[in-house]
């Protein structure tokens, strides 16, 4: 696992736009499944979303297209819907540039299949609850950090 922090906990980088309250409920999460062993790095589309996923724990946090193309290459884990790598989604808050730029990175990303931007995962449970998705999201960041 690659890791650009100083002080050698991984940057987990989560993306979220409009109002931010699915990468608000992430870190609400994250915090008191990993304490300080990891660095949390609020990512928004929009200056909204980065406010309140700082509200909900994030260490730092940005908001726009450029503050996403500088900070993903340095994320060990990236974590959010599964619209953050399609052009285009959320409403338009998230440019073709940030799609790719989260994309091609390196970071290994664990995704939401939440079907709001007209793309359907087949295969997964339409019927399952977010807090169950999140749950399972904390659950398998655990793994790949324990690995």
């Amino acid at each position: 696992m690659k890791v650009f922090q100083q002080n050698s906990k991984p940057l987990v980088v989560v993306v979220d736009g409009q109002g931010g309250g699915m990468g608000s409920t992430i870190i609400a999460k994250l915090r008191p499944a990993f304490g300080e062993k990891i660095t949390i790095l609020a990512l928004g589309t929009n200056a909204l979303a980065t406010h309140n996923m700082l509200k909900a724990g994030a260490h730092a946090g940005a908001s726009g297209e450029n503050a996403i193309l500088s900070n993903v290459p340095r994320a060990d884990f990236i974590l959010g819907p599964i619209g953050i790598i399609i052009a285009n989604a959320m409403i338009g808050e998230l440019t073709p540039a940030m799609a790719e730029a989260i994309s091609s990175c390196r970071a290994q990303k664990l995704l939401l299949p939440v079907t709001t931007c007209n793309v359907e995962v087949l295969g997964v449970r339409r019927d399952a609850p977010l807090p169950g998705l999140i749950e399972e999201m904390i659950a398998r960041l655990q793994q790949f950090l324990n690995s």
